[in-house]
């Protein structure tokens, strides 16, 4: 019987034949850490008497949370980080010189392949996926597990079969397919399983775009998200090889077989989509932007960033939409390029000038606004239209305030109405 790229890459990482529902210990070949979770791995790792990490160069800090310090808080808690990242002289430790949020930075950095074992202390780390890789979240007490033993035990996933035909539409892109899959099945549709994206469609796709839809694979329940490596992702790979000098290891392509098993098949035909907008309080709460466009439903912030939609795609869609028209009135716009260059190349592009020139405010890379930390706090009863991957209660600030999901291109056009509007009635 055929097996999944999941169980494929289980099999490899157990050096035998695993399948869906087994657990496995296998090496893991990166660990990632943020300044939010790595300090409760720290203090685990340290009161397990461990002196040194059991594989210190497949140990990866990215302080993206709240750096810069917002408050004194937030300064010590990021002091631990930095002081274990010394202590150990880890190779993989990304602070302010060298910025980004951690699941755009790693893969722009080549650190994490195709055919890899992943897991991080933050839920979106199944972002990662979109390399081929098996990718996951867990908690500061499995990270430091890892960190002390350079493994850890998983159940092998099932597997759903995302079917995606035909060719995207104006302005659709992988928000829209993941905020579709998510409205069909809720966020629970997909339970400890692994979200597999194949078909036609799939060419069709960035990877920026793969990126946005694994990365919310974890909004339906998912354990994962993965798209089997193509030649999409081979270029990637070796745009990062040039501008790296290397990646951190040779990718290992696994493909799932014809006759592998899945527990379910979905198809998405995506020459049908229309951009998809989740409203309150749930991203599974999805409607068309025909349906929000009619709904009339002023906005007060638009926000563009985040570990979902802050790589240079999302840029040069809101740039292309809002070049010279202005932000609306009683709207602010916030742009959150997602690691310093992507925002040195919007630079480059004269994207940042066409952005502040119609009203934005461009920041630092940091996930502060889409956690409501900082950067970006919503008042009572404000709307914000973000790019970001959750609406839940007081999600971004406020509980009374509302946030309504949507990608790049929908966000800069309803920065431009006030309200939510469709990009593609923008002149």
């Amino acid at each position: 019987m055929g097996q999944t790229i999941t169980e494929k890459i289980f099999s490899a990482h157990a050096g035998k034949a695993v399948k869906a529902g087994e657990i496995v210990r296998v090496d893991i070949d990166m660990i990632i850490g943020n300044d939010i979770t790595t300090p409760i791995s720290i203090r685990a790792f340290e009161e397990s008497g461990a002196t040194k990490l059991a594989r210190p160069d497949n140990f990866c800090i990215v302080m993206d949370h709240y750096i810069p310090a917002k408050d004194i808080a937030s300064a010590n808690q990021a002091k631990i980080s930095r002081d274990f990242a010394y202590k150990h002289d880890l190779k993989n430790f990304f602070d302010e010189k060298d910025m980004g949020i951690e699941h755009a930075l790693l893969p722009e950095k080549g650190l994490v392949i195709p055919g890899d074992v992943i897991i991080g202390a933050d839920s979106h780390t199944c972002t990662h996926g979109a390399l081929g890789a098996f990718s996951t979240g867990m908690g500061s007490t499995d990270l430091a597990f890892g960190m002390i033993t350079g493994g850890n035990w998983f159940k092998v996933p099932e597997s759903i079969k995302v079917e995606l035909t035909g060719k995207p539409g104006q302005h659709i892109y992988g928000k829209d397919i993941i905020l579709e899959l998510i409205r069909r099945i809720g966020v629970d549709g997909a339970l400890y399983k692994a979200l597999e994206f194949v078909g036609d469609g799939v060419a069709y796709l960035s990877m920026d775009d793969r990126f946005s839809i694994c990365n919310m694979a974890i909004e339906a329940g998912a354990k994962s998200g993965i798209i089997a490596v193509d030649d999409v992702t081979m270029a990637y790979l070796e745009e990062r090889r040039a501008a790296n000098g290397k990646l951190r290891d040779e990718p290992k392509i696994y493909h799932s077989d014809e006759d592998a098993i899945y527990c379910e098949v979905i198809k998405i035909e995506l020459d049908k989509l229309s951009p998809v907008v989740a409203y309150p309080f749930l991203p599974s709460n999805g409607k068309s932007i025909e349906q929000a466009v009619a709904d009339d439903l002023k906005i007060d912030q638009v926000m563009i960033g985040s570990c979902t939609n802050g790589r240079l795609e999302d840029l040069r869609i809101a740039a292309a939409i809002i070049k010279g028209k202005r932000v609306a009135r009683y709207t602010r716009m916030i742009v959150t390029p997602a690691t310093q260059k992507i925002f040195m190349q919007a630079e480059k592009e004269g994207l940042i000038d066409i952005l502040i020139e119609a009203g934005a405010v461009v920041s630092n890379p940091t996930c502060g606004a889409c956690l409501g930390g900082y950067m970006g706090i919503l008042g009572d009863g404000e709307r914000c239209v973000a790019t970001t991957n959750r609406n839940f209660v007081g999600r971004m600030g406020a509980r009374t305030s509302e946030i309504y999901l949507a990608n790049s291109a929908v966000a800069a056009a309803s920065a431009i109405a006030g309200k939510i509007a469709d990009p593609r009635s923008i002149n």
